[in-house]
């Protein structure tokens, strides 16, 4: 999913998430097939894509899922991880102990169902606006112990993530800057913006968050690296893209707030460099996939 180092931490979150996943549904144990199966029986099974028109994400999770059950479960991929897939069909294919499948069916569905709905709504949302520039992101409204694989599922639907967590970016929003007028006296967002970025190493990117012209006005003095335009309209959001580039062509924007299939062209429109959406990993679809026995 990532690199190097990064690529190693990626896999050993996998790993326990996978592993807690189990837990949570095996338990003590999976008393109905320990009634009702062999231990020696063994059984292959695909799993299908029940629905069209969709990005397949989370075939490692599948690959993860049986691993940790039972080393004698063989998964055979049929697609890749990414692909855009236009009709109904096999995803992977898998071998081994009837006992051990069944107990990873349900949370290697439960993996793949989710992350290909959050990685084909990014790719649909990605499609509306690929004549401009603006570039989909992610947000931190992500599901708890799950941002990691979320996050993933968004760029492999053609998004890019903004910050992964509150460690990793500067982000002064409303509450911040209310306690910095109450506590500190500032009064301008420029002079806040100067004062954060003296605490603030220099690789750290610094963006605030405005919600008028006067307001953005104040802020790009400051030189921050993103302004966040949040729930501005069309007509806001063009005088602002104006006044930044006649101004500080080096400061991005971003477009956030009340973004929607129906109005994210015309946010693209106004030349914004980022568009952000909660929505791509709190109101996603599950895709519809299911495991048969052959």
């Amino acid at each position: 999913m990532r690199s190097s180092k990064k690529n190693t931490q990626v896999l050993s979150d996998i790993s326990i998430i996978v592993s807690n996943a189990l837990a949570e549904d095996i338990g003590s144990g999976d008393i109905t097939c320990a009634a009702v199966i062999a231990q020696d029986v063994i059984m292959q099974a695909d799993i299908y894509l029940k629905e069209k028109n969709i990005v397949v994400c989370g075939l490692e999770m599948i690959k993860e899922v049986f691993s940790q059950i039972d080393q004698k479960v063989k998964v055979k991929f049929n697609v890749a991880e990414g692909a855009y897939l236009t009709a109904e069909k096999s995803i992977c294919t898998i071998i081994g102990p009837a006992i051990s499948i069944l107990k990873g069916e349900r949370t290697a569905l439960n993996f793949l169902g989710r992350l290909s709905g959050i990685a084909t709504k990014t790719q649909k949302i990605s499609q509306l606006i690929k004549k401009y520039k603006a570039i989909v992101l992610d947000t931190r409204k992500t599901t708890p112990g799950l941002r990691i694989l979320e996050k993933y599922a968004v760029k492999t639907g053609g998004g890019a993530n903004h910050r992964f967590g509150l460690f990793d970016q500067i982000l002064i929003k409303d509450n911040h800057i209310q306690i910095m007028r109450d506590v500190s006296g500032y009064v301008n967002l420029s002079d806040m913006i100067k004062q954060v970025r003296k605490k603030t190493a220099k690789q750290v990117k610094l963006e605030i968050e405005v919600t008028s012209l006067a307001e953005f006005k104040d802020a790009i003095q400051g030189k921050p690296d993103i302004i966040m335009l949040d729930n501005m309209n069309i007509i806001q959001m063009k005088q602002a893209v104006s006044l930044r580039n006649k101004t500080n062509k080096r400061v991005l924007l971003e477009a956030s707030g009340n973004v929607t299939e129906k109005n994210i062209a015309g946010i693209a429109a106004c030349g914004v460099d980022f568009i952000s959406l909660g929505s791509l990993t709190h109101s996603f679809r599950c895709i519809d996939f299911s495991l048969k026995t052959k």
